[in-house]
């Protein structure tokens, strides 16, 4: 049985996991989730410093993390 693409849990505050790698392309069928964790994936591998910067900024108020496999 694989793991979900997204996972969370509620404690005191929401904490979210985007599994990595994430999926490439788009394929007829996913779900929001689905299509949600290949978007942030995507942004994870950016190239650019600022872009890296301002997503783990992003990440750390919202309690986003991400996993490798």
């Amino acid at each position: 049985m694989s793991k979900p693409a997204i996972e969370y849990q509620k404690m005191m505050t929401e904490i979210v996991y985007v599994n990595l790698p994430g999926p490439k392309e788009p394929s007829p069928g996913m779900t929001g989730g689905e299509l949600l964790h290949g978007f942030l994936a995507e942004l994870h591998e950016a190239p650019s410093n600022e872009m890296k910067a301002y997503l783990n900024a992003l990440c750390s108020k919202w309690n986003v993390h991400f996993r490798g496999s």
